[in-house]
């Protein structure tokens, strides 16, 4: 296999430390969280303007 990787080689991930692999979780996670909040409350506030209310 002259010329290619083999599986044995050591992924460029693994060399970064451990804390800066889990903040990048922990941004990606929390992004996640806030596009769902803000298409939420979107979605609330077109149903509210259409005079759908939860009450």
């Amino acid at each position: 296999m002259s010329g290619k990787e083999s599986f044995h080689d050591e992924d460029p991930a693994q060399k970064k430390p451990l804390w800066q692999r889990i903040g990048w979780l922990v941004i990606i996670w929390c992004g996640s969280v806030f596009a769902l909040f803000i298409v939420a409350s979107l979605l609330r506030m077109f149903m509210t303007a259409a005079g759908m209310k939860s009450h």
